[in-house]
């Protein structure tokens, strides 16, 4: 797959679509990622850690994400199948369709905590890869959310609601796996042979649905996973190409991510630890949830979530390095951000809206300016003429900055949510009693 391998190579009938990717997107920094369906009824999975630190037999019998509650239920002797027949009485997963309410789901309500954050961007999940569709796709019958569960068209008001507040839609789609359509054997491996549908019907069902999401929702970020069935991706009238041809026709700024395969690409992918090396040269995107899932997970508490403060470390690291943050929250089944999510969105919003000017548009500072560190934790970027330190340094306690801006004009340090003292080419930063939570910033003048 391309997500996660080193120096992909675009075939021939692709190379059409390579362009720079869009100014907005690498100035966006920051979008959010949300995943709802039916496994948020059970809503359980063991918050082992992160994706990227384990062997593939352990991480598919323990998987932290929820939204793998089909396929980990599936797999004879594991903690969820045990749960589920304790729990559940060892029910099929289709009967979380009809008990998914979203009784107290309000689009607007969402929107207006994705927008306090300072994100530009959303991208909801529409199929995630139990195969319910949260619109009316083409071919699934009564399987979607339009029939069943809600009874609504969800993506449409995800779409109406972050329209309404100036935030770019975008929509999530497994294409590489469908548990439900294909009958695909369980996942406790490597996703290859069998495990991975490739066959002509899966790929036309899927291209009618991605079709189907351009056309009604008019999205500006396609965001597939996993990887798409190697019967779609030769050009042709239902394939991989005739996608991309349509949704660039719609937004010729629009774009799309990795994991497609090894096809076309405008951002490059990485997920907690694993894919870091991919970030790097040209646009990129780490995604995580606030806690090891990524849909809601009734097991995650404060002692394996990010706090607000470590989501901002988080992000402003990330945005140093030149790249994106898409950061997920879970919903409950009743259509709800858990408190303890949206807490960590209330900081890193209120953190945004301090220190915003020099994350947003931003880019990285070249190494010969400034330096990161650790201890004292320091970062930087860049906005036209102007470097910008974001240092985290406890209220009382004072930073020496010189080592850290050894390339740039000491004396014309400025700071925010901070003091910066200036005596003989010392930088001395004290941190404002009235600081929000997070780094503090001082910035200095770069000259031409």
């Amino acid at each position: 797959m391309a997500m996660f391998k080193s120096a992909p190579v675009r075939p021939e009938a692709y190379q059409k679509f390579e362009r720079e990717t869009p100014e907005w997107y690498q100035d966006a920094k920051l979008g959010i990622f949300v995943h709802w369906g039916a496994y948020s009824v059970p809503a359980w999975a063991e918050p082992i850690g992160p994706l990227g630190t384990f062997d593939e037999e352990y991480w598919f019998r323990h998987n932290p994400y929820a939204e793998w509650y089909y396929n980990t239920v599936r797999i004879e002797g594991s903690p969820a199948h045990q749960h589920q027949q304790e729990v559940f009485g060892g029910a099929h997963y289709d009967e979380f369709i009809d008990l998914w309410k979203a009784e107290n789901f309000d689009a607007g309500a969402v929107m207006d905590i994705v927008k306090s954050t300072g994100a530009r961007y959303f991208v909801p999940t529409t199929k995630h890869h139990d195969g319910v569709t949260l619109w009316d796709a083409p071919g699934t019958g009564e399987r979607n959310t339009v029939s069943r569960g809600p009874k609504r068209d969800l993506v449409a008001e995800f779409k109406e609601a972050a329209e309404a507040r100036g935030v770019k839609f975008g929509v999530y789609y497994s294409g590489g796996l469908d548990w439900h359509f294909t009958n695909a054997a369980v996942i406790d491996g490597p996703i290859e042979g069998d495990r991975r549908p490739v066959d002509k019907e899966y790929a036309d069902y899927a291209h009618d649905h991605v079709v189907d999401l351009i056309e009604k929702y008019d999205p500006e970020v396609l965001w597939g996973d996993i990887e798409w069935p190697d019967a779609g991706k030769a050009p042709g009238e239902k394939s991989l190409v005739n996608i991309f041809e349509k949704f660039y026709a719609s937004r010729p700024e629009g774009v799309s991510n990795d994991r497609w395969g090894e096809t076309h690409w405008d951002f490059r992918t990485s997920e907690y630890e694993q894919g870091r090396s991919q970030e790097g040269d040209g646009a990129w995107e780490n995604c995580r949830g606030v806690g090891f899932s990524f849909g809601h997970n009734t097991l995650e508490d404060e002692s394996n979530s990010l706090g607000g403060v470590d989501a901002i470390r988080n992000f402003v690291d990330i945005v140093s390095r030149g790249g994106n943050f898409l950061l997920n929250i879970g919903l409950t089944a009743s259509g709800e951000v858990p408190e303890l999510q949206r807490r960590t969105l209330e900081t890193l919003g209120a953190w945004n809206a301090v220190h915003g000017e020099a994350i947003f548009g931003s880019r990285p500072l070249d190494d010969s300016l400034g330096a990161e560190g650790e201890d004292p934790w320091v970062r930087w970027t860049r906005t036209r003429n102007t470097a910008h330190a974001f240092v985290d340094v406890p209220a009382g306690e004072t930073v020496a900055l010189e080592k850290f801006a050894s390339g740039l004009d000491l004396e014309g340090a400025t700071a925010v949510s901070a003091t910066a003292r200036v005596d003989g080419g010392t930088v001395t930063l004290v941190r404002a009693e009235d600081a929000v939570d997070g780094p503090v910033r001082v910035s200095f003048p770069i000259s031409d």
